[in-house]
């Protein structure tokens, strides 16, 4: 079993910037494909950033050019740097943890994200 804990959400003004980080339990972490998801309030929940045990990455395209996702394997954590945040960006982001070869698939708790003036 893998627990995931996120930080680093907040209330920030638009145009702001905000990195959030998800440490992960457990020894696989360099196994596991992560990624980054938010939901908003009446939304279904969608894929923000992933990066893979390679450190390839993709993007939502809302996000392309304003989002990093990046990963410290040593550290057992992922990153999401966020600048020039939205409005549209206020969610709730939730950290993701998969293995392909495994089938494992966890989850964190949420970390809200509000952006606002």
């Amino acid at each position: 079993q893998v627990q995931l804990v996120e930080s680093g959400g907040g209330l920030v003004q638009p145009g702001g910037s905000l990195r959030l980080s998800c440490v992960a339990s457990g020894s696989r972490f360099s196994i596991y494909a992560m990624g980054w998801y938010r939901q908003a309030p009446g939304k279904q929940r969608e894929l923000v950033a992933a990066i893979s045990s390679g450190n390839s990455t993709n993007y939502a395209d809302s996000v392309k050019g304003r989002f990093t996702i990046s990963r410290d394997n040593a550290k057992n954590t992922v990153y999401l740097q966020m600048n020039s945040l939205k409005p549209e960006d206020t969610a709730v982001y939730y950290c993701n943890a998969f293995g392909w070869g495994t089938g494992d698939d966890y989850w964190g708790q949420g970390t809200q994200v509000t952006v606002s003036s």
